[in-house]
């Protein structure tokens, strides 16, 4: 998820902040949560004085998104939520077989499960890395602390609080984060669209972002 002015939506692939536990943001002090992931967004956006933003969050990152319009809606202009989940009894979790598959214990087991999550076997056919499977260089306690920030994210009771315009995407393949999550979370925001891309999985937005991107900039730019 990534801070943005509305000017520099042409950089928008490209301008963020690091997680805690993540790039060059070190730090393992707790409790971590959304919440206070979101926290530390909206301290971001007040040191670079920017008093409001648009908003773009995938995965654990949409999570974090969903929080931050809601704790924060001051900072909150547009927001898109892509390939998450609002978590509570309104989430639709993965399948066992999903959890077994990328718990194995073999390092390259794991990778192609992931690989096969992510990306239709088109994809991987055509390509050998991905930037979308996390900071090889986090420690085993950040993973372990990001894995649980996730499974433990709740906005499920308040999704109506959020008032910023919407736009929620999603794969209709995503077997990470079922597809059903999409229309869970647009049930519960007042102004909010859904799009679903069809045979993407949980990296949809990479693999499809030909037509994906031109989507959320023309959303964030109305």
């Amino acid at each position: 998820m990534g801070p943005h002015r509305a000017s520099d939506l042409a950089d928008l692939p490209d301008r963020g902040f690091d997680y805690r536990g993540t790039g060059e943001t070190r730090s393992e002090l707790g409790p971590w949560s959304t919440a206070s992931f979101a926290r530390d967004a909206a301290h971001v956006l007040d040191e670079l004085e920017i008093p409001t933003a648009h908003v773009y969050g995938t995965s654990m990152g949409g999570r974090v998104a969903q929080m931050l319009a809601i704790e924060h809606p001051h900072l909150v202009d547009r927001l898109v939520l892509a390939c998450t989940s609002p978590g509570g009894e309104l989430a639709v979790e993965r399948s066992q077989d999903v959890r077994r598959r990328l718990a194995d214990p073999d390092r390259q087991a794991r990778h192609r499960a992931l690989v096969d999550l992510f990306y239709t076997p088109a994809w991987a056919s055509t390509h050998e890395r991905s930037t979308l499977f996390g900071d090889s260089s986090m420690s085993a306690k950040a993973q372990q602390l990001h894995l649980r920030v996730s499974a433990q994210h709740d906005a499920s009771h308040r999704l109506g609080n959020i008032v910023a315009p919407t736009l929620v995407l999603h794969g209709s393949d995503d077997e990470m984060a079922p597809v059903e999550n999409a229309t869970a979370i647009a049930a519960r925001i007042s102004d909010c669209s859904v799009e679903i891309t069809p045979g993407g999985r949980h990296g949809f937005f990479d693999e499809f972002s030909s037509t994906v991107t031109p989507h959320v900039v023309a959303f964030l730019s109305a």
